[in-house]
């Protein structure tokens, strides 16, 4: 665009200067082109921004979509109370995601983002030219198609974080969704010195609407399996949380937990009663799910979790702070805060506790000194319980390691550290269902107090069900921990978040990313003002160089350790 509008106007310089004078044009024409070119060098970023700028102004903003009523998964256990009904109704509503404009077929892949062709600029400082620790940095990203035209609706899954790989540092940027085909991605300036900006599309709209359509439409996507056995007669059949509108035709063996109304249903075996279910495992995955075009918005190394790249640079130098007489928080009112930030990679949290390092034996076991620790949840949860079994030994239950129970005791400093695995849904190895818990059920055990860690992360397993399967879950677990916390005060509660996970066109059907920030959102949202401690593993995975894993790596499980235990035993005199 900016060489067809400089042409334009030396052709109209060139013509003149024959007009009035064939021998001084070339001269003239020269200064005034080189003037130009001098000026397009300076100026190139500003005029990157404005040509955003022009074509995000013909695009006009989509509407959220508004509140309704989504699956067949919804009506199933306890009718909610008139307070629970207005939460189910608020949290959906801050999940609310952009719909595609209404077409008349599918929109072909050509249409559709294309990380590749999209772009971002850094916004030049707003006060001066230069970034100093404390500000806040925008960049601009305009999304286009594989043809290359802008994109003019929102609804793009983006996320972003700076980094500095000779620091060792990376904070995790938020996204603004200008519901345009523009967003905008802000990190606050925390260190000084290099910071490079990425900005990854983790799903086209286009893909996200699938996903959308496959929760509310194919809850039963992913379905669960249990024995059956009496004698030397054993059958095996098909279990799911979420019954289908014609179940009335079947014969169904219900198993609602009777504590909190948990509804989980199994195929009535032909020939053994419901009495005899013995166990409960992964069963399998509904296929087919995608059509062949929807297949194609799930592409690795094309449109699944691809980076943007830059129009201009990707980094900047940060000064130091300016203001030397102000903490980094104050100096930074009004810009957004994340949950903390790597340095020299160790994770620094901007709230709360400060992190202490716990690098052996001898202080990890000093810290737990006297205390119980209970662990409930997945294998992100299973994965700090062996972390810690290398300096609490375990105490052998004569269960697999993968599904558990766990239990690690240390006598000499009294030490009880156990993990149970969250009862169904829960894609594991066969389980025996007598070990099979609630964690609603298990939190309801136990008396509490000043000695007390409760642990739990509960996610990974919910993500291919609609998002009123996890809310009713999370309640429940809520409501026991506020009862928990009447009858045992001091009890430490410590709640960890969804991480990034590695994504194909097989895995993103039930274990997108999408489906996790959703979640995220409302685990957030409802233990918000309980006094629990937050690890923001959604944080800590995305800020961090190493690729996504369902299981963080060593690194990052060490640092959700520290801050872990930087909690149960703080040190009171940098907090």
């Amino acid at each position: 665009m900016f060489t067809t509008e400089n042409e334009e106007v030396a052709n109209h310089g060139r013509l003149k200067g024959i007009i009035i004078c064939r021998s001084k044009c070339a001269l003239i024409f020269l200064i005034l082109a080189l003037s130009g070119l001098i000026f397009l060098l300076r100026n190139i970023l500003t005029l990157e921004v404005s040509l955003a700028s022009v074509i995000v102004s013909f695009c006009q903003k989509r509407p959220l979509p508004s509140y309704q009523t989504h699956t067949f998964c919804s009506h199933l256990g306890l009718k909610p109370t008139q307070d629970e009904a207005l939460e189910d109704r608020y949290l959906l509503k801050a999940i609310a995601w952009p719909k595609l404009p209404a077409r008349p077929a599918p929109v072909p892949l050509n249409q559709t983002s294309d990380p590749v062709h999209s772009l971002f600029t850094i916004l030049p400082s707003k006060v001066q030219k230069e970034w100093h620790v404390g500000d806040q940095l925008e960049a601009l990203v305009q999304m286009h198609d594989f043809q290359g035209s802008p994109k003019c609706y929102g609804g793009d899954f983006l996320v972003a974080r700076l980094h500095s790989p000779e620091l060792q540092a990376g904070v995790a940027g938020t996204v603004v969704d200008h519901l345009n085909g523009s967003y905008s991605a802000l990190f606050p300036l925390l260190w000084g010195g290099s910071a490079q900006v990425q900005i990854t599309m983790v799903h086209s709209s286009e893909a996200v609407a699938v996903l959308q359509r496959l929760r509310e439409e194919r809850p039963n996507r992913v379905f669960f399996k249990s024995l059956f056995r009496s004698g030397k007669l054993s059958e095996t059949t098909t279990c799911i949380p979420c019954l289908p509108p014609d179940s009335a035709q079947q014969s169904l063996c219900n198993y609602t937990n009777l504590h909190t109304g948990e509804p989980w249903y199994c195929l009535k075996p032909k020939l053994l009663s419901c009495d005899t279910r013995i166990n409960h495992a992964m069963g399998g995955y509904e296929k087919p799910l995608y059509t062949n075009k929807e297949a194609l918005l799930f592409q690795s190394r094309i449109n699944l979790k691809i980076v943007i790249h830059a129009s201009g640079p990707d980094r900047i130098n940060v000064l130091p702070q300016k203001i030397g007489t102000q903490s980094l928080l104050q100096f930074m009112e009004g810009v957004y805060t994340p949950a903390g930030y790597y340095y020299q990679g160790t994770w620094r949290p901007l709230y709360g506790t400060s992190v202490r390092k716990f690098n052996d034996s001898s202080s990890i076991t000093q810290c737990l000194t006297g205390k119980v620790i209970h662990m409930y949840g997945d294998s992100t949860m299973r994965q700090w319980f062996e972390y810690l079994s290398a300096f609490i030994p375990d105490f052998n239950l004569h269960r697999s390691k993968r599904v558990g129970p766990l239990m690690a005791v240390d006598f000499k400093h009294n030490i009880l550290m156990n993990y149970r695995c969250h009862g169904p849904p829960i894609r594991i190895l066969p389980v025996s269902t007598s070990e099979l818990r609630y964690v609603a059920n298990e939190l309801d055990g136990l008396a509490g107090g000043p000695d007390t860690v409760v642990v739990f992360s509960i996610w990974a397993h919910f993500t291919s069900f609609p998002i009123e399967v996890y809310i009713r879950r999370m309640r429940h677990i809520r409501q026991a921990l506020v009862r928990l916390l009447d009858r045992g005060p001091g009890t430490l509660v410590i709640i960890r978040s969804a991480n990034f996970v590695a994504m194909d066109q097989t895995t993103s059907k039930h274990s997108s990313d999408w489906f996790s920030l959703q979640i995220d959102k409302v685990l957030r949202t409802m233990f918000k003002g309980l006094g629990a401690v937050f690890v923001d593993a959604w944080e800590m995975t995305l800020a961090h160089h190493s690729p996504h894993n369902i299981h963080p790596p060593p690194p990052i499980i060490k640092n959700m350790v520290d801050l872990i235990l930087s909690h149960v035993c703080p040190d009171k005199k940098k907090s």
